[in-house]
């Protein structure tokens, strides 16, 4: 949905990024009598053919519930691959924590799904609203956020453009332009991690199970696919990645065997490896006057827990309600004070889940004898009380705190 000839260039909203949460911001306020639009810096919406290199995301039950009030989880239920179980234990160690849907009386403790189905179905939703223009491709180059509007300029296919509106929200990742231009400082960590990503194929069937297993160079995830696959995320050390990248499937496949263990027996086939550096970034601002941060421009975590998308989208939800209630009290939706109740809405969630996060990210890897028994009492600690398991479950499938509409189910209105 490229608009090569737009109705306005004014706008109510302009979102600047257009990947999963800038697109589903739109989609959760499209049709509501605001004119948006999105800024995208790359081709939207390609329709590749599946690859069994797809990219994944865990998303929590929380996430799932948000995408139903949308009316988008319908289209994604054939190819969402339900977690009804997490493992989570130390390797080399006896502790360990177990999770089951039927401790929370669901079907599921969240779904893993490939970025490109997500993104088909979001793309798909946009293409129904009328009242949402998809500026394709078109990166942030200068914005001015003062005064009653925000007054954006992009490089577009034909040449600097102009674009305007009373809210601009920076959904345009962890190097977001948005949030360099307006000189918001940012806190970050490099964890002196890399996670090398891939989708494998184990002898037995995963049973649902995801498993998160910590190590000495950090954490190992496999979160089950369908076609009996798991997408895999290996934290090790930076000084490890070149020699791991160039081993061959079968080496890999034998490293990750001796590393993760006998649960699923041996790996019979690895797909394209990919690798990235680790590390925290907190906007230090996450509002400005007509300007909103949300998702990976405001946060970018650790994928241990697998936290970070359905943080961003928790931000969608609360912002998409304080936007809808500002509109049904006929306020400008980017006055301060409307931005200020975002703001605090999000504050708890986004400490919390940066907390815990780096928690798991430092603990778990130190390897000093008394953090390591004490890690394992921990495991244990939580497998056996039901309190101590309760929270982990809320956490973990993002139900933790005060939930907006969207996040309980519930359409905006």
């Amino acid at each position: 949905m490229i608009a090569a000839n737009r109705d306005f260039d004014l706008f109510d909203l302009i979102i600047a990024g257009g990947g999963l949460v800038g697109a589903s911001l739109a989609c959760a306020l499209g049709g509501r009598g605001l004119r948006i639009g999105i800024l995208e810096a790359h081709p939207f919406g390609s329709r590749n053919q599946p690859s069994y290199d797809d990219r994944s995301i865990a998303l929590s039950y929380g996430s799932k519930r948000i995408f139903s009030a949308m009316g988008i989880w319908s289209t994604l239920t054939n190819d969402a691959s339900p977690i009804r179980h997490i493992h989570i234990s130390n390797r080399g160690q006896f502790g360990f924590t177990r999770l089951h849907s039927d401790e929370a009386h669901t079907h599921a403790l969240g779904y893993v799904i490939e970025n490109r189905v997500l993104g088909q179905a979001l793309a798909a939703r946009l293409q129904q609203l009328p009242d949402v223009q998809v500026i394709s491709p078109a990166r942030v180059v200068d914005l001015n956020n003062e005064g009653e509007f925000a007054t954006v300029t992009a490089e577009t296919a034909q040449g600097p453009e102009q674009f305007t509106a009373r809210l601009l929200v920076a959904a345009d990742g962890h190097d977001s332009s948005v949030r360099q231009l307006l000189n918001v400082g940012v806190r970050e960590t490099q964890y002196e991690q890399s996670a090398i990503i891939a989708n494998v194929t184990p002898e037995k069937f995963h049973n649902d199970v995801a498993y998160e297993r910590f190590t000495d160079t950090g954490p190992l995830a496999l979160l089950p696919l369908t076609e009996q696959r798991c997408s895999l995320v290996w934290t090790v050390r930076p000084a490890q990645v070149e020699a791991m990248m160039a081993w061959s499937d079968e080496e890999f496949a034998a490293h990750l065997y001796d590393r993760f263990g006998a649960r699923l027996g041996r790996f019979v086939k690895i797909g394209k490896r990919a690798q990235y550096r680790l590390s925290l970034l907190e906007a230090q601002q996450h509002i400005k006057p007509r300007v909103a941060l949300i998702g990976n421009a405001a946060h970018t975590l650790h994928p241990v827990a697998g936290q970070g998308f359905n943080l961003g989208l928790r931000d969608v939800a609360a912002l998409a309600q304080v936007i809808h209630e500002a509109m049904h009290n006929k306020q400008d939706i980017g006055a301060m004070t409307v931005l200020e109740n975002y703001l605090r809405w999000r504050a708890a969630d986004h400490a919390r889940v940066v907390a815990f996060t780096d928690f798991l990210a430092r603990v778990f890897t130190q390897p000093w004898t008394p953090v390591a028994r004490a890690r394992n009492a921990a495991l244990l600690l939580v497998d056996f009380l039901p309190p101590a398991k309760r929270a982990l479950l809320r956490q973990s499938m993002g139900l933790a705190g005060k939930l907006p509409r969207l996040a309980r189910g519930l359409a905006l209105d």
